[in-house]
């Protein structure tokens, strides 16, 4: 297995700056879909009064979370909301009375094996929180725990910018030792990595002050500082060494990959019985006035939070959820923090100017810095073309998306957009190919 990357300014200019937390604004917003699957059912109705922790979407499908109210208030509306990938999700609107009170059902819940367990995980509403948002719950529940060999605790942090997880390996080192704690007792976890970039010097240290709490069962392991080094599955081969193949999850190769914030949820809430209704998220970016972490209700407007940080400096010329590399652009600055936000950057229109397109030069580079050594052109001429055929022998489901290829393109070909619309020709081929074989 080849995996490259590329190298790219950290900009970590908030690592230093330890959590500021804000009060929510008088409407607060939670559409549907806040994680990987099925969007949640709504179960309050116009003229609901809810509390801190009330429960507003019950789970949608099996791959799916619940979502919680992160202020007291009544519910003022519901409405479509339009989603970054162009689909609409109802949304559930609530006035904040400021009260803050706690719901009656808040609760530590009774975790006493291993049923209990990934039952308590599902109720906190804990997703990835690195940014892929994929709910915890379905990931640890596999089951048959004898094949969990190691579990990796991600602590890369790779994009650009982003300091969250920093903050949360240097201001929550104590609820991660628990999280493993959890996980050795009820998953029976014999062997955890934290993979930390060697960026990070001083999350390494607080992560080795925690392993030796662990009896020899937890290694740190500084890893080169590669974008994209958090990938998962970058991740656990220059972790663990091991490959996770094709179509393969990495419970497949013995392996499972949690986010070292997700790890920390999840042991506060048995601690405390209080679900995920809040994010620390970085705001930094060339058009904000005062860069900082903030504890930010989850459902806040992105306006909000750029104003609990001085606002803009200069009008900004593009706002993103997460990171520069593969965060998502904000069209609408009330679009509210959900569980993945764990950035919102804002970029002034010099720094938001893409590079002008020229014609590609067949350099390769895109191809040697794709951490899977795939050919991104190829992917674009074979859509082009609409040789979906071509597609699946390139492979291009294997593409992760992570904008190496657009990165280090010279020719400021958007690769990664391409890529996005090849992928998703390709399944809509590779489905009607498997419903016409039946």
């Amino acid at each position: 297995m080849t995996l490259f990357g590329v190298k790219v300014p950290h900009r970590k200019n908030t690592k230093d700056k330890k959590p500021l937390r804000m009060s929510a604004p008088s409407l607060m917003y939670y559409p549907a879909s806040q994680h990987i699957g099925a969007p949640g059912k709504p179960v309050v109705k116009v003229g609901d009064t809810v509390n801190v922790g009330s429960l507003l979407f019950e789970s949608g499908g099996f791959v799916g979370s619940p979502i919680y109210s992160s202020v007291s208030g009544k519910v003022k509306k519901i409405e479509d909301m339009l989603q970054s990938n162009g689909s609409y999700v109802p949304c559930v609107v609530v006035e904040n009375d400021g009260e803050n009170v706690i719901d009656p059902s808040v609760k530590a819940p009774n975790v006493n094996d291993y049923d209990s367990f990934i039952n308590a995980v599902k109720a906190s509403g804990v997703v990835g929180l690195g940014g892929a948002g994929f709910p915890t719950a379905v990931k640890l529940g596999v089951g048959d725990v004898s094949r969990i060999e190691i579990v990796v605790i991600n602590g890369a942090e790779c994009e650009p910018y982003i300091t969250s997880d920093t903050r949360t390996m240097l201001d929550r080192s104590e609820d991660i030792s628990e999280g493993i704690h959890l996980l050795r007792k009820y998953l029976g976890v014999e062997k955890v990595v934290i993979g930390i970039e060697k960026n990070k010097p001083e999350c390494i240290e607080e992560m080795k002050r925690i392993a030796g709490q662990h009896e020899g069962v937890v290694e740190v392991k500084p890893l080169p500082s590669i974008y994209p080094q958090g990938g998962e599955k970058v991740l656990v081969y220059n972790a663990t060494g091991r490959v996770i193949g094709e179509g393969k999850l990495p419970i497949d190769a013995g392996v499972i990959v949690i986010n070292c914030t997700t790890l920390a949820c999840i042991a506060s809430y048995i601690r405390d019985g209080m679900p995920l209704v809040e994010k620390c998220v970085t705001v930094d970016g060339s058009a904000v006035k005062e860069p900082q972490n903030v504890i930010v209700p989850i459902g806040t407007p992105a306006s909000a939070v750029f104003d609990f940080c001085g606002g803009f400096k200069e009008e900004p010329g593009k706002v993103l959820y997460g990171g520069p590399m593969m965060g998502v652009s904000v069209s609408d600055l009330n679009a509210p923090v959900i569980k993945q936000t764990n950035a919102l950057i804002a970029f002034n229109e010099k720094d938001a100017m893409p590079k002008k397109t020229t014609p590609c030069i067949r350099c390769g580079r895109c191809t040697n810095t794709c951490p899977f050594g795939l050919a991104p052109v190829s992917f674009a001429k074979a859509y082009e073309q609409n040789d979906m055929e071509m597609l699946e022998k390139l492979r291009a489901n294997l593409c992760m998306e992570c904008g190496c290829c657009a990165y280090a393109c010279p020719a400021g070909i958007p690769l990664v957009q391409k890529n996005k619309l090849a992928k998703a020709a390709l399944a809509a081929y590779l489905k009607k190919k498997k419903e016409e074989n039946k």
